[in-house]
């Protein structure tokens, strides 16, 4: 393919894209609040094509990544978009219903509610690590709020896209639902069209970037990004049983989870038997060479691979001690990487400063809890927050010292797939919800409606002032102010 035909079929695209655009605005405003059983019926189709097609893209996702786990893509990406599909259709009847609300005492016999309309056409820009969960998600919320749908898949998955776009192509017309993927080669020209919400899922920098983007149209953002997630092992917890979890938490999808813990804060005295108990949990899992283990994933491309390789120079350079927790030579196995544990790190190393996103995990020290949770606020807020504890007062006031987008107790991510509760960051972390009834709420407009009973007075307050009726308003509820504030 020339050069010239490579701009010609991407400038057809973005055309294209701008065409879908205008039609699902149009489609929209010809039908701006689809009823229940039009959105359930969506929702069940999409369910029906995840089952249809676990087969087809979990093969796709393992061709993009090289290697990755069928049975992660099944567990994660599959299972947990028809979890949250099944959410939707059970209680989407309850979340359309409008929600009455009590007037002022001063408007008493009138009738207030709050209507959940439709914003629109969102529009969803998905990251490579798990595509097909944090596209189908966003989109769930989207559809059962009424909305009309873009999506942006990210352009280092091609073999996902093509499936993605199958799938729902087969169920939806374009002007409901449309998907662009590697096609599109300047994102910005996705988030630059004025949609009337836009769903990110990626890293805090790209963030700013979509949030710039967005503000130029007054487009409102959900940013789901990432952050330092700790995971806070107390004193009081099981070591071996801590580690197995937190190693689980690195070691799934090869630590390409932005709710993965990025760190360890351990008691100093116990760092020793920790490292030990996660390379014994690691071959346990995956045994001691994963060069063929088709239960690990790999690094997604070798500029991901290069960034975190970098990383561990940097830290061992800087004096830090790396350990693997497996056979790992890394010139042959390259991107087939274990678990690294790193021990001995400092504040000028990037292993302590970046979102690491991937299979390292650097162990911090601590002598007391406050000085555990004092390293913790330091930073930026995370998106997650991993308390390991069986003592209640000690976890409470873990939770009430620290901020963070969630919190799972005695493991990690679970508090994600749970779709009765919101999921969203804080902070660096991101901003606004989505799954459940939060994710129905983020994607509709709540409009309070105010209906005034029929002989109700209002005009009683109009002009001219000082009627004894409103006098006797302004006595009752400002009672008398302060003669003595000039």
């Amino acid at each position: 393919m020339t050069l010239s035909t490579s701009h010609a079929l991407a400038d057809s695209a973005t055309e294209h894209m701008y065409s879908v655009f205008k039609q699902q605005r149009r489609a929209f405003d010809a039908k701006p609040y689809p009823e229940l059983d039009d959105r359930r019926s969506k929702l069940v189709q999409i369910k029906k094509q995840i089952i249809r097609y676990q087969d087809v893209i979990a093969t796709a996702i393992n061709s993009d990544f090289s290697s990755r786990s069928v049975d992660e893509s099944k567990l994660l990406d599959l299972l947990g978009s028809v979890l949250e599909a099944e959410h939707a259709i059970r209680h989407l009847k309850r979340w359309m219903r409008p929600s009455k609300r009590h007037t002022e005492l001063l408007f008493l016999s009138n009738h207030l509610r709050v209507q959940y309309q439709p914003k629109g056409v969102v529009g969803v820009i998905v990251p490579w690590n798990f595509p097909v969960y944090l596209a189908l998600g966003p989109l769930i919320a989207a559809i059962a709020a009424g909305n009309r749908v873009m999506i942006k898949l990210p352009e280092v998955t091609p073999a996902t896209n093509a499936v993605v776009k199958r799938m729902l192509a087969e169920v939806f017309r374009e002007d409901e639902v449309a998907v662009f993927g590697e096609e599109i080669l300047d994102p910005a020209q996705f988030t630059s069209l004025p949609f009337n919400h836009i769903v990110f899922t990626g890293s805090p920098a790209i963030g700013r970037v979509v949030m710039r983007a967005a503000a130029d149209n007054l487009t409102p953002v959900t940013l789901e990004l990432g952050g330092k997630s700790p995971a806070l092992i107390s004193r009081n917890y099981p070591l071996a049983d801590a580690a197995k979890r937190v190693l689980h938490g690195k070691a799934t999808n090869c630590g390409q989870i932005c709710v993965a813990p990025d760190y360890a804060l351990v008691p100093k005295e116990k760092v020793d038997d920790f490292v030990a108990e996660c390379q014994s949990s690691f071959t346990n899992m995956y045994g001691a060479n994963i060069s063929t283990n088709s239960n690990y994933t790999s690094i997604v491309n070798e500029r991901h691979l290069k960034r975190l390789l970098e990383i561990l120079d940097d830290a061992q350079a800087k004096g830090a001690q790396v350990i693997a927790c497996g056979e790992y030579d890394r010139d042959k196995d390259a991107r087939r990487m274990p678990v690294h544990i790193v021990l001995n790190c400092t504040a000028d190393m990037r292993i302590l400063k970046e979102e690491l996103f991937g299979p390292v995990l650097p162990v911090v020290a601590y002598d007391t809890l406050d000085e555990a949770i004092q390293y913790i606020r330091a930073g930026e807020r995370p998106l997650a927050l991993y308390c390991f504890s069986h003592d209640a007062g000690e976890r409470d006031y873990i939770l009430k010292q620290t901020h963070s987008g969630g919190v799972t107790i005695n493991d990690w991510g679970w508090h994600v797939v749970n779709h009765d509760a919101p999921f969203g960051g804080i902070g660096n972390s991101g901003m606004g919800t989505y799954h459940g009834e939060e994710g129905f709420r983020e994607l509709s407009h709540a409009k309070t409606v105010f209906a005034r009973h029929r002989f109700f007075p209002t005009q009683l307050f109009y002009p001219p002032y000082g009627t004894w009726v409103q006098k006797l308003a302004l006595r009752f509820f400002l009672k008398q102010g302060d003669p003595n504030i000039k």
